[in-house]
């Protein structure tokens, strides 16, 4: 059994994927197995896929039902003690994340989880998402703290397979969802202090903005209640606002 199972979700990314493959085959650590779930690309996808297939485990291209249908399967297949979704356009932080991931890890720990990189189109950091964002990391969160929305970006999050629930579909705010169940059942998460990945900006959920904030609001009013997360949602509202005066009308 390997000990993580890092999975890249694609389709269509001709244009960033290669560099999500080099940044997890480079790792100076391979203690896991590496899975691609393509949706049915058109593009050279599955060309740079084949040209990377001797570094890839597990490879799966056909016509899926969007990116959460196609992270579920990667959950299905994968072997390791932990996942850890890397995927397309994303990267593992530097060469050396991994190897100090699994220097890290204690006996029991259930859940690892730390900051990520803002990325842009080129591959450019713009910085850390802890800074650029009102989500300020803590060493000890809790599922609670979780009610504002996604402390972290589930491309740095690493959940212990047993524990990793599915993810729910059609809500364009799942990953929030499974962010705050895998908090639930963890016993011992592990903070890491160093970023873990590079997160490309411009996903889906900000690609569908509207849809977006209005999942997030069902996902989080079914984990802590309608008023709560109405008056959670005025908090946030507030701060949102303050980040973007504070950034001359950018929110990062």
């Amino acid at each position: 059994m390997p000990l993580v199972s890092i999975i890249t979700i694609t389709y269509n990314a001709e244009s960033v994927l290669e560099r999500t493959i080099k940044s997890i085959i480079n790792q100076t650590s391979k203690e896991f197995e590496y899975l691609v779930i393509d949706g049915g690309s058109k593009d050279k996808t599955l060309e740079i896929c084949k040209k990377y297939s001797s570094d890839i485990d597990t490879l799966v291209s056909e016509k899926d039902n969007g990116i959460y249908d196609a992270m579920n399967k990667g959950l299905s297949l994968a072997e390791g003690k932990y996942v850890w979704f890397i995927n397309a356009g994303d990267e593992i932080a530097t060469k050396d994340t991994f190897s100090k991931i699994l220097g890290s890890i204690k006996k029991g720990t259930d859940l690892i989880y730390g900051d990520a990189y803002f990325v842009n189109d080129s591959g450019n950091i713009r910085g850390l998402r802890s800074e650029l964002t009102p989500h300020n990391l803590k060493p000890k969160i809790v599922w609670e703290d979780l009610k504002f929305g996604m402390l972290v970006c589930h491309q740095s999050l690493l959940v212990a397979k047993e524990l990793a629930p599915a993810f729910i579909r059609n809500n364009l705010s799942a990953d929030i969802d499974w962010e705050i169940k895998s908090f639930k059942k963890a016993l011992n998460p592990l903070f890491m202090e160093e970023p873990l990945c590079k997160y490309l900006e411009g996903g889906i959920s900000n690609q569908q903005l509207s849809q977006s904030l209005k999942d997030r609001f069902k996902v989080l009013a079914s984990h802590f209640g309608l008023i709560p997360t109405i008056l959670n949602h005025l908090i946030i509202l507030t701060r949102g606002i303050k980040k973007i005066i504070s950034n001359r009308g950018r929110y990062w």
